[in-house]
């Protein structure tokens, strides 16, 4: 009993038909007539009852049809359950992040992935959040972390929160601290402070300048137009202050200033299409970045 004769037979009594089961399966008629005879010669027993016009099922047909559809569905699912290993043995992973999160939670995360699936080629696409949603949607990558709410509503993608991200200020450990000795702040304290600014389109760059205008003033930009690295570097030299995440606050050796509670916060997500299953080693890397924030806490 071949799948291939078990995938005929089910063609046949769905359709009722030879010659459209035949079509359904872009098999010539004949060949398909040939394969199912062969099948009722090896179980010795007729499937259909074959009147000119008029297809019907045996009762050993209607026996054998949802044994049929079972060791089909079977097969199929182990197709692609070995399809899905062989994806973490080679292949390649396309990722999205934010230059925020691609300089401090990813390199770690992909570390991890990368020790346990050498085989996979990862590809990292760096950009803000509203540009990885275009890009995904458009199926130029496989999965992205993206800061959430979005601005506008992008139904084509399934979004997960993966953290609630702290916010702080950070200055130049040889100039004087935002507010004196004080180790919290809020947003209106920073009104007279020239600020280290992103780029355009780059979610920091929005969020700050949100939050001062909710703070009831407009900020003042020493130096704007930059990435993270660069960022960092202006703030370094004495340019400016700039509120960035604190994991990448951390690993800057800038000094870092608190926001008084509740705090400054993003939302980090994971966002992928909705209309495609991720693939294993998406859903792979995903588990092992929650993995790696869950022993972060």
């Amino acid at each position: 009993m071949q799948l291939q004769q078990l995938r005929y037979f089910t063609a046949v009594a769905d359709t009722r038909h030879f010659t459209r089961a035949a079509e359904r399966e872009h098999v010539a008629q004949p060949s398909l007539s040939q394969q199912i005879r062969s099948l009722e010669k090896e179980l010795g027993a007729d499937l259909f009852h074959r009147a000119r016009g008029h297809i019907t099922l045996t009762d050993a047909g209607e026996t054998l049809l949802p044994l049929a559809r079972r060791i089909l569905a079977d097969a199929e699912t182990a197709r692609r359950e070995v399809q899905e290993v062989a994806q973490l043995r080679r292949g390649r992973l396309r990722l999205g992040a934010p230059p925020s999160l691609c300089a401090s939670l990813v390199p770690d995360v992909l570390s991890a992935f990368h020790a346990g699936y050498p085989g996979v080629e990862l590809i990292v696409h760096e950009d803000g959040s509203q540009d990885l949603v275009r890009a995904l949607a458009d199926g130029e990558m496989d999965l992205a972390l993206i800061i959430t709410p979005l601005p506008v509503q992008a139904p084509a993608l399934i979004t997960s929160e993966l953290l609630r991200e702290e916010l702080v200020a950070v200055s130049a450990p040889d100039r004087p601290a935002p507010v004196g000795r004080r180790t919290r702040i809020h947003v209106a304290d920073l009104r007279d402070r020239p600020f280290a600014m992103f780029r355009r389109g780059y979610d920091l760059r929005e969020f700050t300048i949100a939050a001062c205008r909710a703070a009831g003033f407009e900020p003042a930009f020493t130096v704007e137009g930059g990435e993270m690295d660069a960022v960092l570097g202006f703030v370094r030299a004495g340019l400016g202050i700039a509120v960035v995440p604190s994991m990448v606050a951390e690993r800057s050796g800038l000094r870092i200033t608190r926001f008084a509670t509740p705090g400054m916060h993003r939302v980090v997500s994971v966002a992928h299409r909705a209309d495609v299953s991720p693939p294993r080693a998406a859903r792979e890397l995903e588990r092992i970045l929650r993995e790696h924030l869950d022993l972060g806490k």
